[in-house]
């Protein structure tokens, strides 16, 4: 099923986008393998696990098992949750080690609390930003999402989600309902200025905040590293999206120098 010309979460719902034929497309499409898994390197690397010790993790969106393949390789054990029938087909057909899930996240992550060590998502988290019918309420699936979220990770683990948010509201949409959720963290976006490597990441915190990973950026003095950071204390209007070339201010402290940077306050 094609969606040209438009995002691939405008043309309906993900169990749907992803069919046999997308399915296909990350097992045998090099290029779109080879993006997949250096994002889920990424993700794993602004976790901030303890070295060498093998952790128990979530991977939300799994697919055809990908960025779980990139979990194992670096010896952890996971649990993957897709919507879609067909790329949880191609993750089996790929042998896979993690243990697959057939699951809406907008539904919440069925898991006892305190189940994972952290938390992966690539790609996924901006489709909950979309109704595919007149009962999906945005705000509230990914309230639900978050929520649950929080609940199944070990207290001051973290999640780190990569995404694609279509604009500036659609991040804040996101971060409003993860500070709701009990989350602390912030955006770290690396290659800002890069039209094809700029790459979104959230980076949630389940305990109390705790120091930001900084962003990637090229080797040129152009390139400046964007970040974001929010906690889960908010005003009565919510939280607002900032932005200063000087950097953030935040409770009184000075603006960083690393860059421009993001704010939600």
């Amino acid at each position: 099923m094609a969606f040209r010309g438009k995002r691939p979460e405008h043309g309906g719902p993900p169990e749907l986008f992803y069919d046999k034929n997308e399915a296909r497309k990350y097992v045998r499409n090099s290029r779109m393998i080879d993006v997949q898994t250096k994002m889920a390197g990424r993700a794993l690397e602004l976790l901030c696990l303890p070295e060498g010790q093998p952790c128990y993790l979530l991977d939300i969106g799994c697919g055809s098992g990908l960025s779980g393949d990139y979990l194992s390789d670096e010896g952890h054990y996971w649990v993957g949750i897709d919507i879609s029938p067909a790329m949880l087909d191609a993750a089996l057909d790929r042998d896979t080690e993690g243990d697959l899930l057939l699951g809406d996240m907008g539904q919440g992550i069925p898991f006892k609390p305190g189940t994972f060590d952290g938390c992966i998502s690539i790609s996924a988290v901006q489709w909950l930003c979309n109704a595919n019918k007149k009962s999906d309420i945005p705000a509230k699936r990914l309230y639900c999402f978050f929520s649950s979220l929080y609940s199944v990770l070990v207290r001051g683990a973290r999640a780190v989600l990569q995404l694609y948010p279509e604009n500036s509201e659609q991040l804040e949409l996101i971060t409003i309902q993860a500070t709701k959720a009990g989350f602390t963290g912030g955006v770290v976006v690396d290659f800002p200025n890069s039209a094809k490597a700029k790459k979104f990441y959230l980076c949630l915190f389940s305990g109390p905040s705790t120091f930001l990973p900084k962003a990637l950026t090229e080797t040129t003095d152009e390139e400046e590293a964007t970040e974001s950071a929010f906690t889960s204390e908010r005003t009565s209007m919510g939280p607002a999206l900032r932005c200063s070339g000087n950097g953030c201010y935040s409770n009184g402290e000075r603006p960083s120098v690393a860059g421009i940077m993001l704010e939600i306050v």
